[in-house]
């Protein structure tokens, strides 16, 4: 997601900046404590929203996010209801919406909301509804949607199994949550490693929200898991 201060010489600056691109296209992390949420959030604003969404939606980005794959690995989406959690540049938005979904895509930033509401005019885009969410809360009502898409945002959340206990109350009976996140190990691309969730992690938080039957896939993507949750 986002550049930080580069240091040293000139070579090794341009080394770092190339390093740092790569690895800030993402949103991504893991935090333990209030502080280090801060700090993520800090860490991903430190670029515009027009850079981010360059990063969000390039080719880079396909060649190992494999949406056509993910959206497979989805089911057949026709008629669903989806919120997509920090849906940014509606990378997925717009993806599950081609595939006839009703899609809330859901954002804490205001800029990625009107950035989406022009995309959406521009190319006549339907079935995608905005919703500027707060940082606590999905603002889902009870069994609002058939599934929760968060990709690359599990990091951003605070009080993560009190925030996807509300995520499981809007969700239908028969519906689920699908996370989507970088491996806690090093990678050529996404956050920084002390940024981002151990899968052990996620799946305990889940177990505290009330999520009973966690699959995980970590064989799909070659640098993400995909983790389905109801």
């Amino acid at each position: 997601m986002l550049l930080t201060a580069i240091v040293g010489c000139k070579e090794a600056d341009k080394k770092s900046e190339k390093q740092e691109i790569t690895q800030e296209m993402h949103h991504g992390g893991e935090h333990l404590k209030k502080d280090d949420t801060k700090t993520a959030n800090e860490y991903m604003h430190k670029s515009s929203v027009d850079e981010l969404i360059e990063r969000f939606d390039s080719p880079e980005r396909d060649a190992y996010q494999k949406p056509a794959i993910v959206l497979d690995y989805l089911g057949d989406l026709e008629g669903k209801k989806i919120m997509d959690i920090g849906a940014g540049s509606g990378y997925f938005s717009v993806k599950l919406a081609e595939k006839g979904a009703h899609v809330i895509a859901a954002d804490v930033s205001e800029d990625f909301q009107a950035a989406l509401k022009k995309r959406i005019e521009a190319n006549n885009i339907e079935d995608i509804e905005l919703r500027k969410i707060p940082y606590d809360s999905p603002n889902l009502s009870a069994g609002e949607v058939d599934m929760v898409l968060i990709v690359n945002t599990y990091h951003h959340i605070e009080n993560r199994s009190a925030y996807f206990a509300k995520v499981k109350e809007g969700i239908q009976s028969d519906g689920e949550l699908v996370i989507i996140d970088f491996l806690k190990k090093e990678l050529p691309v996404g956050p920084p490693l002390n940024h981002k969730v151990a899968l052990e992690t996620v799946k305990a938080e889940l177990k505290e929200a009330g999520y009973t039957n966690i699959d995980v896939n970590t064989n799909l993507l070659p640098y993400q898991f995909i983790i389905k949750a109801k």
